[in-house]
């Protein structure tokens, strides 16, 4: 029982999980999946204050835009809720101390607390060079935010790991805030299910960040049984528009859908519009068979069968790998 509870400690448990997930979803910006983790959240015992408190800190990670868009999207769900019968459970108060003499002080010593190393004032470096900056970390990010006890410091650098760890470009402030989590008491397993889950809603380049930050073995962008494939379709003219229209339809819900289909990319040719070819990439082979069960490839395979003249599937096989991440890098 006493190794059980021990384990228990360095995983993840239910609510931290709802954090990590809110706060990807908010520093990402995905609103729809962020409505359905603030209502995993709810159900997992999160406050309503513990994730006004989530979506206030993250402004100073991913920005005032997502971080209002994230509020508005949490008032619309606690409305929904409460239309639906639910009550949520407000919390601990949001106090916040307006008597403090020096606040800059006061957020040096809750950095110096966070990080166990003295802090200079100003800050080197960026803050020699830009003190208004030095003086908006201190004053308002670890004083005027980490002063309330809502959160505690652990599930704040929880919060702002999961925020950093979603967004590419900022692995020098991913790598001294997974230092400070660790100073809270967040465990190597929790950074280990931290990665996962970030691969889950964001992607292996993402996840893949952390895992080396903490040393951990980096997951294949590109598995060994990736699937490119190239098809090459007559259409019957009189049927074309009305084939590339269900076409359309097929392969935007595909991608937007299914996670893994990589790209589904329709083309016609210049001179002869009525010969169509599909690039096709899928994750792996597993993900080629879920695609042929789906309602949208069902729909538009038993939709165009009168449409098409003649149908060739040519397998392909990937000449480089290593650089195949990048195919769609330049378009986002």
């Amino acid at each position: 029982m006493n190794a059980q509870k021990t384990v228990d400690k360095q995983n993840l448990n239910s609510k931290e999980q709802n954090l990590v997930k809110i706060s990807i979803s908010t520093a990402i910006g995905n609103l729809e999946n962020l409505k359905l983790d603030l209502n995993k959240g709810l159900e997992a015992g999160l406050t309503i204050n513990e994730i006004k408190e989530l979506l206030t800190q993250l402004y100073a990670y991913c920005g005032f835009p997502r971080s209002l868009n994230a509020i508005n999207t949490f008032k619309t769900v606690l409305d929904d809720r409460k239309l639906k019968g639910k009550n949520d459970i407000e919390g601990k108060k949001i106090v916040i101390e307006n008597n403090i003499a020096d606040k800059y002080e006061q957020g040096r010593k809750t950095l110096e607390t966070l990080t166990k190393t003295p802090q200079s004032k100003p800050a080197p470096g960026f803050g020699e060079f830009a003190p208004r900056i030095d003086a908006f970390l201190k004053e308002h990010l670890f004083a005027d935010i980490f002063v309330s006890d809502v959160l505690s410091y652990q599930q704040r650098e929880l919060i702002t790991i999961s925020a950093l760890a979603s967004i590419s470009g900022v692995e020098s402030q991913l790598q001294s805030h997974i230092n400070i989590g660790k100073n809270t008491g967040i465990t190597e397993n929790q950074l280990v299910q931290l990665a996962d889950l970030i691969q889950e809603s964001v992607g292996k380049t993402q996840a893949n960040t952390v895992r080396k930050i903490i040393g951990k073995p980096l997951v294949p962008i590109i598995e060994n049984d990736m699937m490119v494939r190239i098809s090459e379709i007559e259409i019957i003219p009189e049927f074309l528009e009305e084939y590339k229209s269900i076409l359309k339809e097929e392969a935007s819900a595909s991608v937007k859908l299914e996670k893994g289909v990589i790209a589904i990319f329709p083309m016609n040719e210049q001179k002869n519009p009525n010969q169509i070819r599909i690039v096709e990439i899928y994750a792996d082979k597993e993900a080629y068979q879920f695609h042929l069960q789906t309602p949208h490839f069902q729909h538009y395979k038993t939709s165009t069968l009168k449409m098409v003249m003649s149908l060739n599937l040519i397998d392909m096989e990937t000449l480089d790998k290593e650089t195949m991440s990048n195919i769609f890098e330049k378009i986002k």
